[in-house]
């Protein structure tokens, strides 16, 4: 089975699990980046970031070229930012035919994923959706075990 790891991360959190992700099952990566750059300034860029959620503001991304049809299995990583998923990672999702693929979720946070897995079934509709990895981070240092992400690995075929 071919494989793509499509990932959205700020501060390398998300970054660091997706390139684990994509070296243990050897797959294709796509890093979703913002035409926009965030602020650098940590309660400008939380603002900013509540703002962008409770809105539906969607950024524009960066050109990227991908041929989904090629693969079989689709992992998509993103931030919890305010209790879903990331705005960037929305933009990667909207307006793409999801039906029928294989489509695996982790989400990085400090807390909680919050409504992120049941707003991944809604988007991700027609899909075969597994369950949401949590991966919990103090920081920038991973607290869920690097067991926990392997043994997630073994629902991907």
């Amino acid at each position: 089975m071919k494989k793509l790891v499509v990932y959205y991360s700020l501060g390398g959190n998300t970054r660091s699990v997706a390139r684990k992700i994509a070296r243990a099952l050897r797959a294709d990566v796509l890093e979703i980046k913002t035409v926009k750059a965030y602020p650098d300034d940590r309660d400008v860029l939380l603002g900013l970031g509540q703002k962008e959620v409770k809105t539906g503001y969607l950024p524009q991304l960066q050109p990227y070229r991908i041929d989904f049809t090629k693969y079989d299995a689709v992992i998509l990583g993103t931030p919890v930012w305010w209790s879903t998923y990331s705005p960037a990672m929305k933009s990667f999702m909207q307006g793409k035919s999801w039906k029928d693929m294989k489509v695996f979720p982790f989400a990085t946070n400090e807390g909680t994923l919050g409504r992120t897995p049941s707003e991944f079934r809604k988007a991700l509709r027609g899909a075969d959706v597994a369950p949401v990895l949590n991966v919990l981070f103090s920081g920038n240092m991973q607290v869920t075990p690097d067991s926990d992400i392997r043994e997630w690995l073994k629902l991907i075929p």
